[in-house]
């Protein structure tokens, strides 16, 4: 007998029975073989091919049929694993593979977890979920009118745990396909004047004002300006932010969206520098930070020293505040200063430290000067130059 011709792995091989060489196959009459395992190991041959390429389409043929009938079986060992499980259970073991998210991001999913899906969704079987189950799921949600954004937070992550399970085979469709999701469009950023900035930031204590010129100055988020740091100005108009004053561990943390070391430089105006410095020289620094615990100097700021404070201003009446303005009211400062200025949103949404543009533009693009007449007049005037 003839050496056989090997193929891929898996599929097989074929020969000729015959006395030629296998260089002179091609030339001889005499039939092709082939030889392959079956999907239970077990060797078997064929014969009667006139040409090589139909012995290798046959090869083909069964060898795409044992992978189907593996896939298969491997598939309905899934559906017998994760299929009777409970959603609590699955979505348990989906979050302990979030490896990449932050304390904050974690301490959110869990309360997702603990008081909107667990309580409807935990005990069903994984197997038993469709675009139905998940739209009397929303409608639950809207009947305990619960707000929009936590509707869209509880939907968001329902839809990545379902698509992990649609993943590993149990739904032949996506049970989120079709379903009409709740939107979230934020409300119009409650904003103050640059009157009403100079009024609030001298309205507390010095570490109030400081705080306050880091998130108007610099657009820092709350916990970023608590984590001040002398050493982060890198150049006479550059500060860079690289790490938060997490709220749910009290202690320095990576940036919301990155990662530990990661990092974003911001505009540092003079006058935001000049109190940075006056601040660090008046009350000195720890390893170049400037706000500390106050009754523990070893403990970074607490998120509360800001609330506090903005409570009692609030509550004393004596500054000008606008209505409905919130603490964030001071980093929507930033943004509405950059924009009004003609900065573009790109470079405002990578200061910002937003995970993407959508979030800037859906926040504060009311915000962005001109308008389809404005841009028609310009358009015009390059068009007659």
């Amino acid at each position: 007998m003839a050496a056989t011709k090997k193929l891929m792995r898996g599929m097989g091989t074929l020969y000729k029975t015959c006395e030629h060489p296998q260089s002179r196959w091609s030339k001889c009459p005499h039939e092709y073989h082939i030889r392959y395992r079956n999907t239970a190991g077990l060797q078997r041959e064929e014969s009667g091919f006139a040409t090589q390429d139909a012995a290798i389409e046959r090869l083909t043929e069964i060898y795409k049929g044992k992978r189907s009938r593996t896939q298969s079986h491997a598939r309905a060992e899934r559906i017998e694993k994760y299929g009777a499980m409970r959603f609590e259970e699955f979505a348990l073991e989906w979050k302990a593979g979030q490896r990449h998210l932050a304390p904050a991001s974690v301490r959110h999913l869990d309360s997702l977890l603990e008081h909107h899906l667990f309580p409807e969704l935990g005990s069903r079987k994984m197997i038993t979920f469709d675009h139905r189950v998940v739209d009397t799921f929303i409608r639950t949600m809207e009947r305990a009118q619960a707000g929009l954004a936590t509707q869209a937070n509880a939907v968001d992550k329902l839809r990545a745990i379902l698509l992990d399970a649609h993943r590993l085979g149990l739904y032949p469709a996506n049970p989120m396909e079709g379903v009409k999701v709740p939107q979230y469009d934020p409300s119009r950023a409650v904003i103050p004047s640059l009157e009403q900035l100079r009024g609030l930031r001298t309205a507390g204590d010095d570490a109030f004002m400081l705080l306050i010129d880091m998130m108007s100055g610099c657009g820092l988020r709350n916990g970023e300006a608590a984590a001040v740091n002398l050493n982060n100005i890198v150049a006479d108009d550059v500060y860079r932010v690289s790490e938060q004053v997490v709220m749910s561990t009290r202690k320095y943390g990576p940036l919301k969206h990155r990662k530990a070391g990661e990092y974003r430089d911001v505009p540092l105006p003079a006058r935001i520098r000049s109190t940075i410095e006056w601040y660090a020289e008046k009350y000195g620094t720890t390893d170049g930070y400037l706000l500390r615990q106050p009754t523990d100097v070893s403990r970074p700021y607490p998120h509360w020293g800001l609330w506090n404070q903005w409570q009692r201003i609030k509550a004393a009446g004596d500054v000008n505040i606008p209505v409905g303005m919130v603490v964030y009211g001071f980093r929507h400062f930033f943004a509405s200063n950059c924009l009004g200025s003609g900065i573009p949103i790109t470079d405002v949404a990578e200061w910002m430290g937003h995970k993407s543009i959508d979030v800037t533009f859906k926040i504060y693009r009311h915000l962005m000067p001109g308008s389809i007449g404005a841009a028609a007049k310009v358009l015009d005037m390059s068009l007659a130059a």
